[in-house]
């Protein structure tokens, strides 16, 4: 008998919150009212799941692990990080190719639907490096910073079919951050030379030099922490949600998942873009 008596609040939850919908003369009600048909249907699908095959199973312990899984692929043991990138990458690289094909051709002189999206993206990224580090240097750098941000959404993205975000490795944040380190060293040997860059590092004293050796090796180390500690975290607090929740875990996690996985990634791509800009105007600009 008490086993019913969940089905029938969550009846009278739905019941009671549709006339309040219907019925009530204020706004605020016909919100309240919805707000309890949710939260019925809500109580209504646990229950209903509770009752599929393994529903009740006992819940495993709440676990995290720093570095990721490895798996055995074509016999040999790697990273799941690896595969997932590349499964990133690969449907980045299927887009790139579907818009190179049935939308680039169709572009017109004034912009519309597709085309003013990738518009807006492509020239929001353009505009952001060249406030930063000029022209000359922001068209060059462009198209690397939209392949980072790319990726970065895209890998966290895959965390929505439960895979573990490659951005949540420490390995795969170090090599993005190391790329990092070759653009601004890259950048600064090119606009000011080998000679003008060790001149910048000795600025204002070569007694600084070794200080400032040290501060640009540190960079990739920093970034690459920053990066994996922020994505762990996203990923550490989705993980207790669902432990927390249990068998209730419906439809609250993909709400805040919203957030983990699209929201969150987006501040973290600004973030490594602004930095990687940053770094890259420090290595070319004028010593005072």
């Amino acid at each position: 008998m008490t086993e019913a008596i969940p089905y029938v609040v969550a009846l009278v939850l739905m019941l009671g919150g549709w006339l309040l919908a219907r019925k009530a003369p204020d706004k605020r009600l016909k919100l309240l009212g919805r707000l309890l048909v949710i939260l019925g249907l809500w109580l209504l699908c646990v229950r209903l799941i509770g009752l599929l095959p393994g529903g009740e199973a006992e819940e495993a312990g709440f676990q995290v692990e720093i570095m990721a899984p490895r798996m055995r692929l074509l016999g040999f043991d790697i990273s799941s990080t690896v595969v997932v990138t590349w499964i990133a990458m690969a449907i980045l690289l299927a887009l790139a190719a579907l818009i190179r094909i049935f939308v680039i051709p169709k572009m017109q002189d004034v912009p519309r639907g597709i085309q003013t999206v990738l518009e807006l993206i492509v020239d929001g990224v353009g505009d952001y490096a060249n406030s930063i580090v000029g022209k000359k240097i922001g068209r060059s750098v462009s198209p690397y910073l939209f392949s980072v941000a790319a990726l970065m959404v895209a890998c966290a993205a895959v965390e929505l079919l439960g895979l573990r975000a490659p951005t949540a490795d420490i390995t795969m944040t170090f090599a993005m951050a190391f790329c990092t380190f070759i653009a601004f060293n890259y950048f600064g040997i090119k606009e000011k030379g080998l000679g003008g860059r060790v001149r910048s590092l000795s600025t204002p004293t070569p007694i600084v030099f070794p200080i400032r050796v040290v501060c640009d090796m540190a960079v990739p180390v920093s970034m690459a922490c920053r990066l994996f500690g922020n994505m762990l975290g996203g990923m550490v607090v989705m993980d207790l949600l669902y432990s927390a929740l249990g068998k209730a875990a419906v439809g609250i996690p993909s709400v805040i998942g919203l957030y983990f996985n699209a929201f969150h990634p987006l501040i973290q791509a600004f973030i490594f873009i602004t930095l990687t800009l940053s770094f890259i105007g420090e290595a070319t600009g004028e010593e005072e």
